[in-house]
């Protein structure tokens, strides 16, 4: 079979493949490898591929026994960690989990007042400013022009200095993030 042919086979199936695998794994990313692995097995056995009558009920046998392999390595691998001996005695870790309780009650401020921006303009200020991106691969990411993302920052950063005003205002018993299950039990 030559390369050709191959591309033209993947060109035709390659998405009901990944709907399948979709199906299957109920899990997109782990769908795109297997479409990956079940190509790859395709290519490995390519040479079977012109006694076959229907490439696509073809593909799907190989994807279903991929995702089978999958998951039984997946099995292997829990199953080998479980047998792992129990790591070794923890520090005290008393200064770390305050300042991840302080952390965290940061986190949930600065994520409420997130949620109550626009999505695009989340969307903007997250690629900008927490993912370094410039205005112009920002406008590539989001599929606008760079105008765009700069009113979209200036307009979103003002309106994060007005939530963030508003959110510090607040008393802090009443922005606190909930206590987790550890503290409330006082076991902390």
């Amino acid at each position: 079979m030559d390369h050709q042919l191959f591309a033209e086979i993947y060109d035709a199936h390659a998405q009901a493949v990944y709907a399948h695998a979709v199906r299957m794994t109920a899990d997109r990313t782990g769908a795109e490898d297997i479409v990956s692995l079940t190509f790859l097995e395709a290519w490995r056995l390519r040479d079977t591929l012109d006694s076959v009558t229907s490439h696509r009920a073809w593909l799907f046998g190989v994807a279903t026994n991929v995702i089978r392999n999958t998951r039984r390595a997946a099995r292997r691998h829990r199953d080998a960690i479980a047998r792992l001996p129990p790591p070794d005695a923890v520090p005290d870790v008393a200064d770390a989990v305050v300042s991840r309780i302080a952390d965290a009650a940061q986190a949930a401020a600065t994520l409420a007042v997130l949620k109550r921006l626009r999505r695009t303009d989340r969307e903007v200020l997250l690629l900008h400013v927490w993912s370094g991106l410039s205005h112009d691969e920002v406008a590539q990411a989001c599929g606008v022009p760079v105008g765009t993302v700069r009113s979209r920052l200036s307009r979103t950063r003002a309106r994060l200095r007005t939530l963030a005003a508003a959110q510090l205002a607040e008393p802090p018993t009443s922005r606190r993030a909930p206590a987790s299950p550890t503290a409330r039990e006082g076991n902390l």
